[in-house]
């Protein structure tokens, strides 16, 4: 270990950063926020330094360093834009026995700061020796992604506790147990919620012996497919969960979120096979959370876009039970991006429409509705009913040239796009035997994807809409 990593508590403690540019006031603005008192020293300065120094936030000495500006400062920053100086800087640090931070240059540094994730008061520090700052910050973002900012919250909670569990319990160990199972628990996830009267009540039962049982479920989005389009608070959730019941659509690789002993029940459905009913999902999330467990319902896109999420919620509301719903990026709108098909656009679209392929009573759209110019339509789940799809939009006066994309498994590794118009799209998937989940994009928008996607289509369309003009005005196209 080449460094000893430490936080130092720099209130009221002089310091003083050597440079009055960006960089300078970068340094400034870091110590100012730890509290330190500060002094910066050059030979010109940035007006957003001056502005601190009438503010009274730090005080300026219009000079060239030398070694007596050191003077009782604990720690020195040099970050002027000259090597020499920086130097000289240095070596005037290490003759004080005073820590230096040279910006850039670990050679001449005795002290690093590192990238900071700040969720005050918890503070995790990375640093890569100086060796590359740039990745530092990167497993710095990646660090922020996984700590969501209300766990603040649950550090001053576990503080105002940590007496009165030091007090119950006598050894060490015991108490480390004890924190372990609070932290990993359900009171964490109702600290972080800022569900508080419940975690004080959860806090005093175990302190007692008799921790009580509170289940939850979470109605979670999966979003559409790619493990990285899911949000934050769902990686969360799951990783927290006791349960998962999840949908036939959602991968293994977001599965592997999940905690390693949660007990993993898959529940989709698929078309028109036989397969687990709603009811008896329902049945199984009112029953686990009755038992006290936290229950993660995985499902791909968001819940209650073609979901069925509000069916689910509806049961667990009248089983008096706790829940909460956590969105996710619906099929159409992570689909369409990865295929680069906006889906309004203006002077093209000036709305858009969700319509699915399939109801469980076997009902129709309102095709009329659908038909209208002027509005992009997604269906979802309309692979198997492509052909229906395209016969009954022309039906209702959409034009035959009217361009139309199939995006299956959207925003995988498997996508497949398959381009055409409502007169030729479904021979093409066909020939194409493509299978997945499929998601059908009709529109004036699919000409708008990227280059190479419009370019694919622009002869094909030149030549339907020529045709569309010869037809008959009583067949119904609309131009």
């Amino acid at each position: 270990m080449d460094y000893f990593p430490l936080f130092a508590r720099l209130t009221g403690t002089s310091c003083l950063v050597a440079g009055g540019g960006q960089v300078g006031l970068r340094k400034v603005c870091q110590l100012l926020r730890a509290g330190a008192a500060v002094e910066v020293v050059a030979t010109s300065f940035i007006p957003e330094l001056e502005a601190l120094a009438a503010d009274n936030q730090v005080r300026l000495r219009h000079e060239p360093f030398d070694s007596s500006a050191i003077a009782d400062h604990v720690l020195i920053i040099a970050a002027t834009d000259d090597p020499a100086v920086n130097t000289e800087i240095a070596k005037a640090a290490v003759a004080a026995k005073r820590f230096c931070n040279v910006v850039d240059d670990r050679k001449l540094s005795t002290a690093i700061v590192p990238a900071v994730v700040d969720r005050s008061p918890l503070l995790v520090a990375v640093s890569t020796g100086g060796e590359s700052p740039v990745l530092a910050t990167r497993v710095r973002q990646q660090i922020e992604n996984l700590l969501p900012h209300s766990i603040a919250r649950l550090v001053h909670f576990a503080g105002e506790w940590r007496a009165t569990v030091k007090q119950h319990f006598m050894d060490s160990a015991s108490r480390r147990h004890f924190w372990q199972d609070m932290l990993a628990g359900p009171l964490a996830q109702d600290v972080l919620a800022g569900n508080l009267d419940r975690a004080t009540e959860t806090m005093r039962r175990s302190l007692a012996g008799s921790p009580p049982v509170h289940g939850e479920a979470w109605i979670v989005g999966a979003g559409p497919g790619d493990p990285e389009l899911l949000t934050l608070k769902a990686v969360r959730l799951l990783g927290a969960a006791d349960v998962v019941l999840y949908d036939r659509l959602v991968s293994a690789k977001i599965l592997e979120y999940a905690r390693r002993d949660a007990e993993l029940i898959p529940v989709g459905k698929q078309g028109r096979k036989e397969s687990i009913s709603q009811q008896q999902i329902n049945d199984l999330l009112v029953q686990f959370v009755q038992e006290g467990k936290r229950v993660c319902r995985l499902k791909g896109g968001d819940p209650f876009i073609f979901g069925r999420g509000g069916e689910e919620t509806e049961a667990l509301e009248a089983a008096g039970l706790s829940w909460q719903v956590v969105p996710g990026i619906t099929a159409a709108g992570g689909c369409a991006a990865a295929a680069g098909v906006p889906l309004t656009h203006r002077g093209v679209a000036r709305s858009v429409v969700f319509a699915t392929a399939h109801t469980s009573d076997d009902a129709e759209p309102h095709w009329e509705t659908l038909g209208r110019d002027g509005q992009t339509v997604v269906f979802y789940m309309g692979l198997d009913r492509l052909e229906a799809i395209c016969t009954n939009m022309l039906a209702a006066g959409r034009r035959h040239g009217l361009p139309a994309l199939l995006i299956a498994n959207g925003t995988t590794g498997q996508q497949r796009c398959i381009r055409g118009t409502l007169t030729t799209l479904a021979k093409r998937v066909k020939e194409a035997d493509v299978a997945g989940p499929g998601l059908v994009i009709v529109g004036e928008v699919v000409t708008l994807a990227v280059d190479h996607l419009a370019t694919e289509l622009a002869d094909e369309l030149s030549d339907e809409r020529a045709a569309d003009n010869w037809l008959p005005a009583a067949a119904g196209n609309r131009r």
